[in-house]
């Protein structure tokens, strides 16, 4: 583990998790070095796999340069309505049980939307096929958190090609909370004014009341609901 990603791992694990650089766990073993040996002999002690897995390959790769390279068959999809809505589905997340919000909005999303996933939210979903819109992937995995620039920047672009503001795209953010990191990604968007957000599936422990008030009025920032009934108002613009 070399970065804040890291939660209590179980009894079971923690003889097989190395940290490294700015991260550690009690109880888990940390490199302070470059030297990965204890590492590689703890591999090498196990007893590995009995047996292969079946083949199964997940397209990744649609960071900004990607997605704008076929920026214009995208825009010409949107003005021809082959192309309805994107919905952002992304965030951080866990493998707690219960969030399973998010694979439920993508599933349930029309075949003519397109979406967009980021972060360890696209867990969730990214091994389902979703097959194509208007000769392109539906599903476009963008990358990490670390990633969020990328989304930014094909926002901005796709703003700029229909000459019109960011929160003016055909574009719906459904953001899952998890931990910290999370929050510089939440105050960016809202610093460039990117509006009408579902954010959940619990709302930041260090928000007040006060604050969400003033995130709603000012943002009209929403907690996530039942994804049926968020993903009908996001189709609708709301």
């Amino acid at each position: 583990m070399t970065s804040n990603c890291i939660i209590e791992p179980a009894a079971g694990y923690k003889q097989r998790i190395f940290t490294t650089g700015p991260v550690g766990w009690p109880g888990v073993r940390h490199l302070d070095t470059a030297d990965l040996s204890p590492l590689l002999k703890a591999a090498q002690a196990l007893s590995g796999f009995v047996e292969d897995g079946p083949d199964e390959t997940i397209t990744v790769g649609f960071a900004r340069d990607a997605v704008l390279g076929a920026a214009p068959a995208i825009i010409d999809a949107v003005k021809a309505g082959d192309i309805r809505r994107f919905l952002l589905i992304g965030g951080c997340d866990g493998a707690a049980p219960g969030r399973n919000y998010y694979t439920e909005v993508a599933n349930q999303a029309p075949g003519d939307t397109v979406l967009l996933t980021l972060g360890c939210n696209k867990y969730r979903f990214n091994r389902n096929d979703y097959g194509t819109v208007a000769g392109l992937p539906r599903l476009l995995d963008i990358g990490q958190c670390n990633d969020t620039y990328s989304a930014i920047q094909i926002a901005a672009a796709l703003a700029s090609a229909f000459e019109c503001e960011v929160d003016e795209l055909p574009l719906s953010l459904f953001v899952s909370w998890f931990e910290q990191k999370a929050a510089a990604v939440l105050l960016t968007l809202l610093a460039l004014g990117i509006k009408d957000i579902r954010l959940g599936p619990t709302l930041p422990a260090f928000l007040t009341p006060d604050a969400v008030r003033a995130l709603v009025d000012a943002f009209d920032l929403k907690a996530i609901g039942d994804p049926a009934e968020d993903l009908a108002a996001a189709m609708a613009g709301h």
